[in-house]
């Protein structure tokens, strides 16, 4: 006896749901090893790195790519591989952290700092940002930093593009590391600048 074309279809389509519940979820991080960190200076330095402003279609967990060869609109967002917290805040962690460790400084926005100290204050918003597996990561961030104690301050922007060096979404995140890395540089850059009261030298 044969089954009906109803019934195969309905096999058909729970054997589908069962393959796609069985597939592992992977998770990936943007805070990448950090290297040896610099001495931590005296005084400290302390910074404040506010939540990054993303597009919305970006904040969320899941990565969004655009397919390579795609030269439409059209973006993928991918349920089986995701951030391990949503984008944004992925990146305010690993700006956060990059920036720290390059200048030797305390980042204050969990923990506080004592009154009598000033602190830099860093705003940033991901203003490109496009994914290809297997091709390049773009992005563009801006950003403001600004000292709590008088009015200095600087306002830049930095372009940058890196080849994913892969076809799988681990050659990816990686490629997003160190996009990611390249601003923390930049922005620990200026930090430096101003508090040598230097002029800021932005990266374009």
């Amino acid at each position: 006896m044969t089954l009906s074309t109803s019934r195969l279809c309905s096999l058909a389509a729970a054997l589908l749901l069962a393959a796609c519940a069985s597939a592992p979820t992977r998770y990936y991080t943007l805070s990448a090893p950090l290297p040896d960190a610099a001495v931590a200076q005296t005084p400290p330095i302390f910074i404040e790195v506010m939540p990054v402003a993303v597009p919305e279609r970006l904040a969320r967990p899941q990565l969004v790519v655009r397919p390579q060869g795609v030269q439409n609109a059209r973006v993928e967002i991918l349920e089986q591989d995701r951030w391990s917290s949503p984008f944004n805040n992925e990146l305010r962690d690993a700006l956060a952290g990059g920036i720290a460790n390059r200048l030797g400084a305390v980042d204050v926005t969990r923990g506080g700092r004592p009154s009598s100290q000033a602190a830099y204050r860093i705003a940033v918003e991901l203003r490109h940002y496009d994914a290809v597996p297997g091709a390049q990561v773009q992005a563009t961030f801006g950003w403001t930093i600004t000292r709590s104690d008088d009015s200095r301050s600087a306002a830049c922007q930095l372009s940058v593009t890196e080849a994913v060096n892969g076809a799988g979404m681990d050659a990816l995140a990686l490629g997003v590391q160190r996009a990611v890395a390249a601003a923390a540089a930049a922005i620990s850059a200026n930090v430096t600048a101003l508090q040598a009261n230097r002029t800021v030298q932005c990266g374009g």
